[in-house]
């Protein structure tokens, strides 16, 4: 497709494009989640594309809402009409949006507000901490039942593939002892990216079907939401892969650590990109958050899986600033 499209630019003197397409669902609810199932990697084209009914909308305030909106309403707004001999509805409808697009760009009133923000899906997740005090709009947020209890931020990411998540946005819920419930708080960027969010509801990781329905930004920030300074300084480092260590001795020291991570898989900072998990009154509760530069790194330590340190076995997982966040704040909650 892009080396037909490329050859067709090439004609015409011209080497880039922008897709514009009827609605944001073909682009961002089938194209990016089948390419993510499949492990497709999509051209960069596919990430930037205009929304037609919202272009038209934006240009023509007084025309049927982005939500009712159809390729048929758009044309007849314009006295655009159907070729009542073209067979093929699709042929039509493909030359009814050029007849469109034509209109509104050579249309003085509206042709220099239009086609001039596209929209965007996002590259990947981005991870970042989040503070108590920000303000979560209640809109933005869904509560994800069901997962796989070794679901990681980057997995539930995948699950919502095409959508555009917050940084930071997904907090995966933990019981009183710290494991994982098989739930998680995702805040995406805006409303209508929430909506299209819980329109997945039932659809399936793996073998089983995932439940989203709406939650709120208070229920978001008390899941991620922290306020350690410790965590705080230790989350500093941003876009770094975080590790969950569990069942460490007592009296595994960082030079432990390290060492049993060795130096296939270099932890970010040394000793300061360590976080030893523990009780109020100083005591090693046997988990620790590691943090890598790279996801390499991070798939050689998560290899350690199960290894002895001493003479326990370590289990290692994937997890997320919200995680390590709301650990911390368990502990001392449960312990007062």
């Amino acid at each position: 497709f892009s080396q037909l499209v490329s050859s067709d630019l090439k004609a015409l003197g011209r080497n880039s494009y922008t897709f514009c397409t009827d609605g944001q669902l073909l682009i961002r609810q089938v194209l990016h989640p089948e390419a993510s199932k499949k492990n497709l990697l999509l051209s960069d084209c596919f990430y930037s594309f205009y929304d037609l009914r919202k272009e038209f909308h934006n240009s023509y305030p007084n025309s049927a809402s982005v939500k009712d909106q159809s390729i048929q309403c758009m044309a007849e707004y314009i006295g655009f009409t159907i070729d009542e001999t073209e067979e093929d509805f699709g042929v039509w409808q493909v030359k009814a949006m050029v007849a469109i697009i034509f209109n509104m760009l050579s249309d003085t009133c509206v042709a220099d507000q239009t086609f001039t923000d596209p929209e965007t899906v996002k590259y990947k997740y981005e991870t970042g901490p989040c503070s108590k005090s920000e303000t979560v709009d209640s809109e933005t947020v869904i509560r994800a039942r069901g997962l796989p209890w070794q679901s990681s931020d980057q997995d539930i990411a995948r699950f919502f593939k095409g959508l555009n998540i917050a940084k930071g946005g997904v907090a995966l819920c933990l019981n009183a002892q710290g494991r994982r419930n098989g739930e998680a708080l995702v805040r995406f960027v805006n409303s209508e990216q929430r909506d299209l969010a819980l329109e997945r509801h039932k659809h399936h990781m793996g073998s089983r079907y995932i439940e989203v329905y709406k939650a709120t930004g208070e229920e978001f920030l008390k899941i991620a939401g922290g306020t350690s300074n410790e965590v705080a300084q230790f989350l500093s480092k941003e876009n770094q892969v975080i590790i969950r260590m569990r069942g460490l001795p007592f009296t595994a020291t960082p030079e432990d650590v390290l060492g049993f991570l060795g130096p296939e898989c270099p932890v970010t900072g040394g000793k300061e990109g360590l976080l030893f998990v523990k009780y109020p009154d100083g005591r090693p509760t046997g988990d620790a958050f590691v943090l890598f530069a790279c996801e390499e790194y991070a798939q050689n330590a998560l290899k350690k899986h199960k290894e002895i340190l001493g003479k326990r076995y370590i289990e290692l997982f994937r997890s997320t600033a919200a995680e390590v966040q709301q650990v911390v704040a368990i502990l001392v909650f449960f312990t007062h």
